[in-house]
């Protein structure tokens, strides 16, 4: 397990944003340093809301890739002229799409993308989560009490979107309340974002 910082503005804290690295991601990621690897030097990356693919796009930006966030939502015309442009460049090209799975209707372009490389982001385990509220938490400036982590891991909703949701549910009840962000109050978010049997959970 690893995280990356990444220097960009964040909503709450002056911190460098930082990407967690585990078994969701590992293998987009170590993919990501060696685009001289990729077919046709292209690569497209999916992943569920808020899993971090534009912030590993814009890693990978970092890095010296031409990198199209997005991409699913872009005229199709317009992005086969970016693969023919890398091609002739010798440019190692990322297509970031939030579509899964993304329904290419342009011949020429879902042939060539159909021989890239395929990256996807998938469902974090009991680890990666716990990493992800910590570092969510440390974003929002937000103090979890020793042990929040290992009780909440197993029993949040696994997917990004819901960890962050529930990360700022506990910020949000810590400030309503006035008071430190300890199990009364992680409590209390499970069941406000995912109800009261996940609370209740040993």
């Amino acid at each position: 397990m690893s995280q990356i910082a990444l220097p960009l503005t964040l909503r709450t804290s002056t911190d460098p944003e930082r990407i967690v690295i585990g078994n969701a991601n590992r293998a987009a990621y170590d993919a990501l340093q060696v685009p001289q690897d990729w077919p046709f030097k292209t690569a497209v990356l999916t992943g569920p809301p808020r899993s971090g693919k534009s912030l590993l796009g814009k890693w990978a930006q970092g890095h010296g890739i031409v990198v199209i966030d997005g991409a699913d939502r872009g005229d199709e015309t317009q992005l086969f002229h970016h693969w023919n442009a890398a091609q002739e460049s010798g440019e190692a090209l990322l297509l970031i799409s939030d579509a899964q799975p993304w329904e290419i209707s342009l011949p020429d372009l879902r042939s060539r993308l159909g021989a890239a490389l395929q990256l996807e982001i998938g469902v974090p385990d009991d680890d990666m989560v716990g990493q992800l509220i910590e570092v969510i938490a440390q974003q929002y400036g937000l103090s979890l009490a020793d042990g929040a982590a290992e009780y909440l891991a197993p029993r949040v909703e696994r997917s990004f979107a819901g960890i962050e949701n529930l990360v700022r549910q506990i910020d949000r009840l810590s400030l309503e309340r006035k008071a430190p962000a300890t199990m009364s109050i992680w409590r209390a978010a499970l069941n406000a974002t995912q109800g009261p049997e996940q609370a209740r959970l040993i």
